[in-house]
């Protein structure tokens, strides 16, 4: 936690709050409880007021694997919540048959779809998907340009013989097309090249809680700030138009009593000395990735105190500062009744502090 520091100058209001969650479950309640326990959590968000709440793809354990179903499922529970992905791995996607789901999708949640997607990824499952000829992030940048290609309404091939269920001459477009779709991707970048890259592209920015690429004794909130300005920088370039709104993804836990102060410093110290590995639902995997960071990574600050302090460690945050969304990142191992308490006490005590306004 930041403390007795200044507020960023020029600072940007936060003019919309979204929760990032990993729907998981434990081996004792099992998968239907916990996916029923995230489309809850949906629920008592978008009565408190959240603009978003995103949803991270975990394959073969305790996580959500497939979030367009679960997102089809929460879009008949709610009304105007944006449904988002962060993030979804393009090495390991099928570009066409993901552009399929993601329309199909978006019609029947009413347009609030929000893809993020991202070109690395941490684990390496070619085994079990299969192997390509290329590097995996040649590979997953491949399938993202095809992607975008398919989910525009764009041609993705012209019938030219017998066999392919259409009239030679034919132009094979990926359908249902949901038109408004294109404009509502986003790239999970954890580095300036990424968010580069999604400017050029013409998609949003989300920003995630680790990050790499920093410069010796550059901190992560300095970095942050670094990428987003870059993101900005290029997209007035290469699009010649207001950038749209940049979301960052952050953990900020406000203790509203002393049990639970005590309970997120303890979880502060676990996440800075296991890391990535920190909170897991009961069953889980034990993730391989430790607090020793390769050179240039840096995992997001634990934002937790007293309303007061978490409010003032926000402010002196830069990488906060130049977002306009700020997405609350759920630890893993918290059960429901956790998750909505903290998502209650941020939009209540600090969020409005910050200039946000219940949707």
């Amino acid at each position: 936690m930041t403390a007795g520091a200044p507020p960023v100058t020029g600072a940007r209001p936060v003019t919309a709050l979204g929760f990032n969650t990993r729907v998981s479950w434990t081996d004792d309640a099992g998968p239907a409880a916990g996916l029923a326990d995230g489309i809850a959590l949906y629920r008592a968000a978008e009565e408190l007021g959240y603009q978003s709440g995103w949803a991270y793809q975990r394959h073969f354990d305790h996580y959500l694997s497939s979030p367009l179903p679960f997102f089809a499922a929460a879009g008949r529970h709610t009304s105007r919540i944006r449904l988002g992905s962060a993030v979804l791995p393009m090495r390991y996607q099928d570009p066409v048959l993901l552009a399929e789901a993601a329309g199909t999708t978006d019609l029947l949640v009413g347009g609030r779809l929000e893809l993020a997607l991202a070109t690395g990824s941490t684990a390496t499952w070619d085994a079990v998907f299969g192997g390509v000829d290329t590097d995996a992030r040649t590979e997953a940048n491949r399938r993202l340009d095809r992607f975008l290609t398919a989910v525009s309404g764009a041609p993705l091939h012209v019938v030219d013989g017998p066999g392919q269920g259409a009239p030679a001459g034919t132009e094979i477009r990926v359908t249902p097309h949901s038109p408004g779709l294109r404009g509502r991707l986003r790239i999970g970048a954890a580095s300036i090249d990424s968010a580069v890259r999604a400017a050029r592209r013409g998609m949003g920015l989300i920003t995630g809680t680790v990050l790499h690429g920093l410069a010796d004794g550059e901190t992560f909130p300095e970095y942050q700030a670094r990428l987003i300005a870059a993101y900005r920088d290029t997209w007035l370039v290469e699009q010649r138009t207001e950038p749209p709104p940049v979301a960052a993804a952050a953990s900020v836990l406000p203790g509203t009593t002393a049990e639970l102060r005590a309970r997120y410093a303890a979880y502060d110290e676990e996440r800075r000395t296991l890391g990535m590995a920190t909170s897991r639902p009961q069953g889980a995997l034990e993730p391989v990735i430790t607090a020793a960071l390769p050179a240039g990574q840096r995992i997001s600050p634990v934002h937790h105190g007293t309303p007061d302090e978490v409010l003032g460690s926000l402010l002196a945050d830069p990488g906060i500062a130049a977002a306009d969304e700020i997405v609350l990142f759920l630890p893993p191992a918290f059960g429901p009744e956790q998750n909505q308490r903290l998502i209650t006490d941020l939009a209540t005590t600090v969020a409005p502090a910050l200039g946000w306004s219940p949707a």
